[in-house]
């Protein structure tokens, strides 16, 4: 594991080629950052990176206020391993509320972001080096650490006709081996959201190969974009489809909180072996450092919990750059959730589109490659409406520009 030579001898290959690794995102917002300097910030279209553009609600910012105020050493004492067991109770009870689901704080397990949650599930379920995770592209890149540090991630092509889950490609991926399907809904990237058509689906196909193989496979669920939907469009809770289902879910984008690294795994006792797997992703979450979150944001988002995030901004956007985009004679799949964008390059090289833009129009969209699904980019709408209505005439121009 270790390189020899006059290189490196004395760090591990695996992390290393991590560190090092390339990052379109990263790159081009730095980009960015750069051209901002030379041309203004406001002649630089950023859709690179999915931050949040609306402000965490009011009581947020009360909530903190009003615990500032307080006892100092419990506000900055450390939590149990699992998180206050207050602030669970008040997730469980809002998890009930909502899904009819009987959660307990027993089965809510506190942690670090969403990233450390996925990252905990899959070596909690993973028995071998050999076991298989499944993707649906297009997915959020990470997938490939998160769940390669616990065993193997398969790919399952993407349905880009309507973005919804290639069910004959992943009939094909599941074998004995398998320990669980990732599913993330609403999309990263494409902002589309899973039906309860497609979902049951699934959950009936992975009932029905688990009893053959003799094990269960669960369908890890990554929530962090659950509220951003927009209209009437239903996000189905899994758990309620599939027993077999963990819940890895942050606020970073319902309560616009990316960095405060807050989120939680809900295992629920309805799942097989569900208290093994719980004590389990513990002992993970260990092995990760990922324990006993900051006491303040755990306590602020357990009193937050009910709080909805204000769409209207991301909305009026969505509308905005998707009627535009459809007007100009661009392909785009249609988001009802998040605050992304996946459209095919008209070209079908999305690389090349994304270059061009870049150097001819500080215009900064992000190639699809990453999320398994080539020839189509990813915009991310959460965005200023000004920025966008400042972008059109760049994504009108790079469209006639191939015509």
């Amino acid at each position: 594991m270790f390189l020899k030579g006059d290189f490196f001898e004395m760090v591990n290959e695996k992390y290393y080629g991590y560190g090092t690794a390339p990052s379109v995102i990263r790159d081009l917002f730095a980009y960015g950052l750069e051209a901002a300097k030379k041309v203004g910030k406001e002649n630089v279209y950023d859709y690179s990176l999915g931050n949040p553009s609306i402000p965490a609600p009011a009581k947020v910012n009360e909530k903190i206020k009003e615990y500032a105020d307080g006892d100092s050493i419990a506000l900055h004492g450390y939590s149990v391993a699992a998180g206050h067991e207050v602030v669970r109770q008040q997730l469980a009870d809002n998890l009930n509320e909502r899904f009819d689901v009987n959660a307990k704080a027993s089965e809510l397990f506190m942690t670090c972001g969403c990233a450390p949650a996925l990252i905990s599930t899959a070596k909690a379920i993973a028995t071998s080096e050999d076991s298989e995770f499944i993707v649906i592209a297009p997915y959020f890149p990470e997938y490939n650490v998160f769940f390669g540090a616990a065993g193997k991630v398969k790919v399952v092509p993407p349905d880009t006709e309507h973005f919804q889950i290639n069910m004959p490609e992943l009939e094909k991926m599941v074998n004995e081996k398998t320990v669980a399907v990732v599913i993330n809904t609403p999309n990263n990237p494409s902002g589309v959201v899973y039906t309860r058509e497609t979902l049951q689906k699934i959950g009936d196909f992975l009932k029905k190969k688990g009893d053959e193989f003799g094990h269960p496979i669960y369908i890890i669920a990554d929530e962090p974009y659950r509220e951003l939907v927009y209209g009437d469009v239903e996000v189905p809770f899994i758990p309620t489809i599939y027993d077999n289902t963990i819940v890895c879910y942050s606020w970073s984008k319902s309560l616009s909180l990316p960095g405060e690294r807050i989120g939680y795994v809900y295992v629920p006792e309805k799942c097989a072996d569900g208290k093994t797997v719980y004590a389990a992703v513990a002992g993970a979450a260990r092995e990760l450092g990922s324990v006993c979150p900051p006491t303040l944001i755990q306590r602020v988002v357990g009193d937050c919990v009910g709080c909805m995030p204000d769409l209207e901004a991301y909305d009026v956007n969505r509308t905005l750059l998707y009627d535009s985009l459809i007007e100009y004679g661009y392909e785009v799949a249609k988001p009802d959730g998040a605050f992304y964008m996946f459209v095919k390059a008209p070209n079908g090289d999305a690389n090349a589109y994304s270059e061009k833009a870049k150097l001819e129009h500080n215009l900064l969209v992000v190639p699809g490659d990453g999320f398994g699904c080539p020839g189509y980019f990813r915009l991310s709408y959460c965005v200023s409406k000004k920025t966008i209505e400042d972008s059109l005439p760049a994504f009108k121009a790079m469209i006639e520009s191939y015509k």
